[in-house]
């Protein structure tokens, strides 16, 4: 028997982003469901690392992403701290630092010109010379030629986040439906009205409020947050899903052996590896990076390369209890600016393709997405991640069918 309701909004997607915007929508009197596939965390906030580092992963030619991330990050101490008091659940939130090293000339070479842009850019960070980045961390490879500190760096646990969240979304008086798919559209005329969803096959419920079968959400708007899957997503015409593709990366974590201690108190990273540690002692290495369309399978070779470069940084991690090695998808767009606003069709609303920096961006995003459903000023600079920016364009010529109606792009 199917099951007919409304809401203001429905959120395709239970990654960080989709709880955390459902949950700044419900802080704001919205009535809102949450639809996932999967049982969170899933997707590619399954395999995050939860690096908030705006400035050491500062990248040339991308002021307008630098100018997302680092709005994005500051509100991050307050969000964090929201979370937890509403949700009772720790996130794993840790302002610890991060320590960017050069290990052989080259590599210092391009390290002090990212620094000279950090310096020109008026941002926080300092560098260091090999026997200072000792002293900060004992554990670092006897050999490298300096270092940056950005002190005022961060991380989260994203798994840790995706309870909390899970957690303050139910306390907020919302759904979330797990094991759940969206198999196709409700359209009012030109308009998404809503999703049709079904149980997904062998899923282990744990979050949602019940099991359901078939089902109609109705909703005054769909909000698409499906991650790296948002460009495949077969219930919307082709010219209404939006530019994203898969981007693969593989992720290692290492725990330490009873007695021990964590190898690194603060974010530690290279030119290819990066080590994010854990409160409990755990250290995240990652991330490879390949296109290789939605293939998910760990690599011997992925596997190799990761142990291989956080040896190089931190030789101490040989003695550490190898956890587990998995790979995710991440969800990249022409440009590596996210999608966040409304799309193509009346009633469809973005917030996807954040590639790397879906935790990061999380609270910019979530509160972008709340405004527009509440007829609020939207942050400035969620401008930049504007649905309908000229690189996303494919033909501004072409109409969308929807509905067996055509709406003009």
């Amino acid at each position: 028997m199917t099951e007919k309701r409304s809401f203001d909004a429905v959120f395709v997607g239970g990654g960080v982003i989709g709880l955390a915007c459902a949950w700044r929508a419900a802080q704001r009197g919205a009535r809102v469901c949450v639809v996932e596939r999967a049982e969170p965390p899933a997707g590619a906030t399954n395999v995050a690392a939860g690096m908030l580092a705006p400035v050491g992963e500062l990248t040339f030619g991308e002021p307008e992403l630098l100018e997302l991330t680092l709005a994005s990050g500051a509100l991050w101490p307050e969000f964090a701290a929201e979370v937890e008091a509403a949700s009772g659940v720790e996130t794993g939130f840790r302002q610890c630092g991060a320590l960017h090293l050069a290990l052989d000339r080259d590599e210092a070479a391009e390290l002090r010109r990212r620094h000279d842009l950090q310096r020109e850019l008026g941002l926080a960070a300092e560098w260091l010379t090999p026997s200072r980045c000792r002293e900060l961390e004992p554990g670092l490879a006897p050999t490298f030629v300096g270092g940056v500190l950005a002190g005022g760096e961060a991380s989260v646990d994203p798994r840790a986040l995706v309870r909390a969240l899970a957690a303050a979304l139910h306390e907020a008086g919302a759904e979330l439906r797990t094991g759940t798919e969206v198999v196709d559209a409700l359209w009012s005329g030109e308009r998404l009205a809503g999703v049709r969803t079904a149980p997904t096959p062998d899923a282990c419920p744990r979050y949602e409020d019940k099991r359901r079968g078939d089902d109609e959400v109705r909703a005054d708007v769909v909000v698409l947050c499906s991650g790296a899957w948002a460009g495949q997503t077969a219930w919307l015409p082709d010219g209404a899903r939006p530019r994203v593709r898969p981007v693969k990366g593989e992720v290692l974590e290492l725990r330490p052996r009873p007695g021990d201690g964590a190898p690194a108190s603060r974010i530690v990273a290279s030119e290819r590896v990066y080590l994010v540690p854990r409160p409990d002692g755990r250290l995240i290495v990652g991330a490879t990076q390949e296109e290789r369309g939605f293939d998910t399978v760990v690599t011997a070779g992925g596997v190799h390369e990761l142990l291989r470069e956080a040896y190089r940084v931190l030789p101490d991690i040989a003695e550490m209890e190898l956890a587990g090695a998995i790979a995710g998808l991440r969800p990249g767009t022409p440009d590596n600016l996210p999608i966040v606003g409304r799309g193509p069709v009346e009633g469809l609303l973005y917030a996807t393709g954040h590639f790397r920096n879906g935790i990061l961006l999380a609270p910019l995003t979530a509160d972008a997405v709340a405004a527009t459903l509440s007829g609020s000023e939207v942050p400035a600079p969620m401008a930049l991640a504007d649905p309908h920016r000229p690189t996303l364009v494919l033909n501004t010529k072409t109409s969308v069918g929807v509905g067996g109606a055509e709406v003009a792009r």
